[in-house]
């Protein structure tokens, strides 16, 4: 699932049981999830690593010990970057449980993911950080896999790969950027890849053309595919479904629609696969592609984008005031 804010309905996150059933502990050692000293002299949820691999896309490592240690593949977290913000959803880009670390990789897009490009710097923390949510992603006995990832969907396909390359599974992996001056993780990817195909808008790498002139070569070098993935924008995942759908290749998708709570009471992440109605938190993140219903899915994350639109303006016009212009 790939970042989309919103701006929907804010409320606040308190920390619960419910909120510890998530992090795989018993009610009984509940500890608040809001940033605070803990123990070891370290912020709660302090970012310790930031990169930035472009002027709109950047990298979050925070510290969590309990929630790197029960991260799956294909999970996500509710992020509040401090106590008056949006909640929005995540997907882990990584996570590491020897160094106590999850990762996450933003573009910023919105109001709330430019707020965090502005103040998440290293040695600040998060207001809160609830997860892992969602389903993990079914790493099989599939003995030959395709890990598509297009834009920002790259990072959240990473521990996909890796789990199906620690499973045995022969790995290809297919990434997409508009250019090469964009790209990022392709040491990562080639790590866990048995091949690596780059598409780039521009041919500036790799192909030239979108990752799904490299899903179709693929199939054509490789008919024993058992299954493909793929996570990027809505549209980028209905035209792999599409791509796909004459080979009759089990098609996995990550969708990311608009959500508020995470765990299923909101029903904003309501998603048509089938004759039924899913919801992301929940019953997803991952579904069958062929089974989505992508336009609905798109026609839905459009609903906000005036209020989107709106509250970013309002932002920039306050950090405009406040710089004194």
């Amino acid at each position: 699932m790939t970042s989309q804010p919103t701006n929907c309905p804010r409320g606040e996150l308190r920390s619960s049981a419910l909120d510890e059933s998530f992090l795989g502990l018993e009610p009984a050692h509940a500890e608040m999830h809001v940033g605070r000293t803990a123990g070891r002299g370290t912020a709660r949820f302090e970012i310790v690593r930031r990169e930035d691999f472009s002027e709109v896309t950047y990298l979050l490592e925070i510290f969590h010990p309990r929630m790197a240690k029960a991260a799956r593949p294909g999970q996500f977290v509710i992020v509040m970057e401090h106590e008056r913000g949006e909640r929005i959803p995540l997907t882990l880009a990584d996570f590491d449980p020897e160094r106590g670390t999850v990762t996450l990789v933003v573009q910023a897009v919105g109001k709330t993911t430019r707020e965090m490009q502005a103040r998440c710097l290293v040695g600040s923390s998060l207001h809160a950080l609830v997860g892992p949510m969602g389903n993990p992603s079914g790493i099989g006995d599939a003995r030959k896999v395709v890990c598509v990832g297009g834009g920002l969907g790259v990072a959240p396909v990473y521990p996909q790969a890796r789990a199906y390359k620690d499973s045995g599974a022969y790995v290809i992996g297919v990434i997409g950027f508009r250019s090469r001056e964009l790209m990022f993780w392709e040491d990562r990817f080639r790590s866990v890849c048995d091949e690596f195909i780059v598409c780039t808008d521009d041919g500036s790498e790799g192909i030239k053309g979108v990752v799904t002139a490299g899903i179709e070569q693929a199939l054509a070098q490789h008919s024993d595919i058992d299954e493909v993935v793929a996570i990027g924008p809505p549209i980028m995942m209905k035209f792999c479904a599409e791509t796909t759908r004459p080979h009759g290749v089990r098609t996995v998708v990550s969708v990311n629609p608009v959500m508020v709570d995470g765990t299923g009471m909101c029903g904003g992440c309501r998603v048509k696969v089938g004759d039924q109605m899913r919801f992301a938190c929940v019953d997803g993140p991952d579904f069958d592609a062929h089974a989505v219903d992508f336009d609905d899915l798109m026609a839905r994350l459009r609903r906000f984008a005036a209020s989107e639109g709106a509250a970013l303006a309002r932002w920039q016009e306050s950090c405009y005031v406040a710089a004194g212009g």
